[in-house]
């Protein structure tokens, strides 16, 4: 922000504040929305579960760990979209990603099955985390939830600001290109969040995660 002082135009650079009746307002409409996405996509959540279920041996959920608000490990919740003990099989297949940082992505990952692949192309998978939501580990709106090895190689100042809020469902990343954007575009875009946070970007991230979710753009 530019401030005027003693007649020069000063830059003030001010960390984000998260506090106060905006702050309030997106915690409440969070829980809010998320009870009724539980009410209206309960058929979905019923259809998703069988379809996983019948698609390979397995749970119906997978479970991972990821860190949220304050460096505080959660459960992350997705709806299984590998065959069973496919995190055993990544080792094997390390050498083959596709993506830079400690993320691993394949566009054609063996272990992902037919059903997982209809489901990451669509963001499908990721419903489950709607309870997330509910529990207050997540956001719907926010920066990517990160894994500890990403946390590990953030430096000091990055991990204090990058976990000031809780992780969302959807974000920045989400609506610029998921998959297909870097490890270091990942971690700016979240950043700008963070330091760029208001309901009305709130609003527009929603509105756009509906265009991506539909172009399946970076979806793997």
């Amino acid at each position: 922000m530019i401030r005027p002082i003693g007649g020069l135009p000063l830059l003030d650079v001010q960390e984000a504040g998260f506090h106060g009746a905006s702050w309030w307002l997106k915690s409440v409409l969070d829980r809010l929305s998320a009870v009724v996405l539980c009410v209206v996509l309960s058929p979905v959540f019923a259809a998703i579960a069988v379809a996983v279920r019948l698609s390979s041996p397995g749970p119906v959920l997978y479970r991972q760990s990821r860190v949220g608000l304050k460096g505080r490990e959660f459960t992350l919740l997705k709806f299984r979209t590998m065959c069973e003990g496919a995190d055993k099989d990544l080792a094997t297949l390390r050498e083959l990603n596709e993506h830079d940082g400690p993320l691993f992505k394949m566009r054609r990952d063996p272990r992902v099955t037919p059903v997982g692949r209809f489901l990451r192309r669509y963001s499908l998978d990721e419903l489950p985390q709607i309870w997330n939501v509910l529990t207050g580990t997540m956001s719907l709106i926010g920066p990517r939830p990160p894994l500890a090895s990403e946390v590990d190689r953030y430096p000091g100042d990055l991990r204090r600001r990058r976990l000031l809020v809780r992780p969302g469902i959807t974000g920045l990343w989400q609506v610029s290109g998921r998959s297909d954007l870097s490890w270091e575009e990942t971690v700016r875009l979240d950043l700008q969040y963070v330091e760029n946070w208001s309901v009305l970007l709130d609003a527009a991230v929603m509105w756009k995660t509906v265009r991506a979710v539909v172009s399946g753009r970076g979806a793997y």
